[in-house]
């Protein structure tokens, strides 16, 4: 086994995954059904951070097929993937940092993004909005205008990516509306909303804190230095 990167859902750092930090198994359904052969693989990965060493269970299903003894059990399709320790992959945030009202409403977007795609999508639109309104004091209206508003003021690659996701689809067509409105959306759009979220929060509050933090520190050692 090759080792692979590794993002960990419960202490959120990058870290590199090991065949001692991985086991896998597939249980295969040999008999006659309706459905067809189907394999299930469940995967245990463990955390090699040793502040966290937790453990993330998933599990795969796919239609296979038998291709002998020498090949063995062969996937053909994916036909589904669910993360069940933790039960719903979401960052960490820090209500000191970021408004728990917004932490709030991205956890629950996380946690019904594969249940209800429009749902989550929906509680993304709010988070965004939530966003432009706490840390760009946007003119409250609809969503799209107040997208607009932040044109310029922020760094190029941040509404590339905030305009990319404007235009795509279902988002694109309704983020007119108003945000509590629920709305169709595909599993992929909503997957692009939470992820638009995490990048937004990331830069707006977590990176610019810790930028403060470090100018304040230098502030404060220049005037003790005076001192």
């Amino acid at each position: 086994m090759t080792a692979w990167n590794f993002e960990c859902p419960h202490c959120d750092r990058a870290v590199t995954i090991t065949k001692e930090r991985y086991s896998s198994q597939d249980h295969t359904l040999y008999f006659e059904n309706a459905d067809g052969r189907r394999t299930i693989r469940t995967s245990f990965v463990v955390c090699p951070n040793p502040d966290c060493r937790k453990l993330t269970l998933t599990a795969q299903l796919y239609a296979s097929r038998w291709d002998g003894q020498h090949l063995g059990e062969t996937m053909v399709t994916s036909l589904g993937f669910w993360s069940l320790v933790p039960a719903f992959a979401a960052k960490n945030y820090d209500p000191g940092i970021v408004p728990q009202v917004i932490i709030d409403d991205y956890i629950e977007a996380c946690q019904i993004k594969d249940l209800s795609p429009k749902a989550s999508a929906t509680l993304s639109r709010r988070c965004l909005q939530g966003m432009l309104r706490d840390s760009w004091k946007v003119k409250p209206g609809r969503l799209v205008d107040e997208i607009l508003e932040i044109k310029g003021k922020v760094d190029a690659a941040s509404w590339q990516a905030i305009d990319s996701v404007r235009q795509i689809g279902n988002i694109g067509a309704h983020m007119e509306k108003d945000i509590d409105v629920i709305v169709e959306v595909d599993p992929g759009e909503a997957e692009l909303l939470v992820k638009l979220v995490e990048s937004l929060l990331d830069e707006w509050y977590v990176q610019t804190h810790h930028r403060n933090a470090r100018m304040a520190a230098v502030v404060a050692a220049a005037k003790s230095k005076k001192t």
